[in-house]
């Protein structure tokens, strides 16, 4: 069970923390900054934020895997990057605080850290699927 489900969860987690984390905090940094300054907000970006993105990105490796264990590796990929991206970014958007000009960069970003995740989840869970 370690080696065919946690283990794969938990690199998936640490990868898609580190492209968060790298995606948001060096590519786009700048870019949040200034909209939520012209927003009159702040862009969280506490302790606290971080952990929840953490959370985040378990929670996220954990619904990609289970998505792995009926789905093709196309299928776990595209369906997990839409449930999770495509339906934050409405959020977001409803709530008035998605910059859409990041969209430019998150997208093929965001396409790419699901497809790494969505590898590294296949390649650790040995289970039999689809």
């Amino acid at each position: 069970m370690i080696r065919n489900t946690l283990l794969p969860i938990l690199a998936a987690t640490a990868w898609i923390s580190l492209s968060e984390f790298v995606r948001n905090s060096y590519f786009l940094h700048d870019y949040w900054i200034t909209h939520y300054q012209n927003l009159g907000m702040t862009f969280p970006e506490e302790p606290v934020n971080g952990a929840v993105w953490g959370l985040w990105s378990l929670c996220y490796a954990i619904g990609i895997y289970s998505i792995s264990r009926n789905f093709s590796f196309v299928g776990t990929w595209l369906l997990s990057w839409f449930l999770s991206f495509v339906l934050m970014w409405l959020v977001a958007g409803n709530m008035g605080v998605l910059p859409l000009g990041i969209l430019y960069f998150a997208i093929p970003l965001s396409l790419l850290e699901v497809f790494v995740a969505t590898l590294i989840i296949r390649a650790l869970a040995r289970k039999k699927r689809r």
